[in-house]
């Protein structure tokens, strides 16, 4: 069985909720208008959030298909959305690959 620290999950609840709520705004961003680039202000907030989203997933399978946004190549709304998703879906398979029954399974 597949087992997590505190700390793993302490961080887990910290940013899942937080990247959950940036998908959402660039959802609607990108609904308006998908095509807009993303002011650099904007990309260092997503990779601030990316960064420990990374970091936590580093073990994990999806870890190679997930990074951080590129600051000098300014990505449009529709970019980022398929960025945040792709996190998103990596932290879904982090918590269904560690948990049971809606449980953490702890490491000892």
């Amino acid at each position: 069985m597949e087992r997590v620290t505190q700390a793993q999950t302490d961080s887990f609840g910290v940013l899942n909720p937080l990247l959950s709520a940036m998908y959402s705004e660039f959802q609607e961003l990108s609904k308006k208008k998908p095509q807009d680039v993303v002011s650099k202000g904007k990309v260092k907030l997503v990779n601030r959030m990316l960064m420990p989203v990374l970091e936590l997933l580093d073990n994990e399978p999806s870890r190679s298909f997930l990074n951080l946004l590129d600051e000098d190549d300014l990505p449009e709304n529709s970019d980022v959305v398929l960025m945040l998703g792709q996190a998103i879906a990596a932290m879904k398979s982090f918590r269904a690959r560690y948990t049971t029954l809606g449980n953490w399974n702890f490491a000892r």
